[in-house]
Parts: structure tokens; sequence; C-alpha cells
């Protein structure tokens, strides 16, 4: 009786791990190491190049731009600075104003915000307070 989604782990020993690690090191493929020891998981041995090996082994990726591309991402770049600028000030001049609003209300015994935009009507000439 076997249990559904039942899986073999796999754990391999430093030694072993070290091994592999300088057969690739000597210059064969990593392809034919995994084919060899029967490691499965194509990032299982690059891994173990990172920690136990050489880096230089490991594939590395490289973006050749033109340089209106670097000048346009600078560009971005500190338009996106600016941009984050202002919306600090932003909310620093929202914060200010809610807390003159609060102390207005302390101040006038009101609440500003429920009042705002009822329209006061002025006294008509008959009437004296």
């Amino acid at each position: 009786m076997s249990s559904k989604g039942s899986r073999t782990i796999v754990r391999y020993s430093i030694s072993f791990k070290q091994m592999v690690v300088e057969e690739i090191e000597s210059g064969r493929s990593l392809a034919d190491v995994r084919r060899k020891y029967g490691i499965g998981g194509c990032s299982t041995v690059q891994a173990w190049l990172r920690v136990l090996g050489k880096n230089h082994l490991l594939n590395k990726i490289v973006r050749i731009e033109t340089m209106n591309e670097t000048d346009r991402l600078k560009q971005l770049e500190a338009e996106n600075r600016q941009l984050k600028l202002k919306l600090a000030d932003a909310y620093l001049a929202k914060d200010c104003l809610e807390e003159l609003v609060k102390q207005a209300d302390k101040l006038y015994k009101t609440d500003l915000k429920k009042s705002f935009g009822t329209v006061v009507q002025p006294p008509s000439k008959g009437d004296t307070a």
C-alpha cells in the first residue's frame, strides 16, 4: 500500500558534492556529470558549484545596452527619485493640514470636517445680534 503523493528525497553527502564539483572544474560538462551520477534537477549541481566550487564556471547573464538605453535608464531612475521626493512632500503637507484642522477644532470647539461646505447665512438687515 503506497501513500498518495509519496516521493523519494535524495540527500547527497558533502564528499559526493565535492567530487562532482571537482569533475566539473576539471573540464567535464555539467550535463555529463548529472547524467553520470543520475542527479535530477538542473539547479542542484549549480548550487553546489556556488557553494563549493568556483563561480566562474556558472553561466552569467550579461546585458549589453546602447548609450541611449543607458541614458534613458538613468533619466528614468532620476525621475523616479524626484517623484518619490514629491510624494513624500505631499504626504507631509497632508499630515500638516490634518494636524492644523485638528488644532483648529480644539481651539474653536467645532468639527471643521463636518461643517466644511455648509454655507453660513449672513444676518439680514433687520436681525440684531
